[in-house]
């Protein structure tokens, strides 16, 4: 099982989001360090624009820019920091993958462009003032497994 460590600084950017987008869904890429075994750190999680109430939506172009900028500050390092996956809310529904979400993500890692040998979804939603996230780890062979998300305080 991937264990996934999200750090103050990358969870209060996602928390800031998720507050401003209010009932809205709200979402970015999530960008890691290989830390251990099946063990990632996100170093980085950026944010895109707001969705809708239930629907969500990434710029591609926006992507490519954000992820050429990480891989020059990480000088190409690609066996210790990566592209992980996607994070977006879930503000009025659980924390759980839609049938279009799981869609999306076997789309990212089943191109073969992408290279990747999986790809993680993260769902988030604030409830009672606090951080909710679960997240799945997508495989070109279309399986799905669970994460642990660990929320560093």
């Amino acid at each position: 099982m991937l264990t996934i460590h999200l750090p103050p600084d990358a969870l209060s950017t996602i928390q800031n989001a998720c507050e401003r987008a209010g009932s809205r869904e709200t979402g970015g890429m999530l960008f890691g360090e290989h830390t251990g075994p099946e063990t990632f750190r996100i170093v980085e999680a950026t944010v895109h624009a707001v969705g809708r109430f239930a629907s969500f939506v990434r710029v591609v172009t926006d992507g490519f820019a954000r992820l050429d900028a990480f891989f020059r500050r990480t000088r190409h390092d690609y066996t210790r920091f990566n592209y992980l996956g996607e994070w977006h809310s879930h503000p009025s529904f659980a924390v759980h993958p839609s049938s279009t979400d799981d869609g999306s993500m076997i789309g990212i890692v089943s191109d073969p462009r992408t290279r990747a040998l999986f790809v993680v979804l993260m769902i988030v939603k604030i409830e009672a003032g606090k951080l909710l996230a679960g997240a799945w780890a997508y495989f070109p062979n279309g399986e799905r497994h669970t994460c642990h998300v660990v929320l560093d305080a």
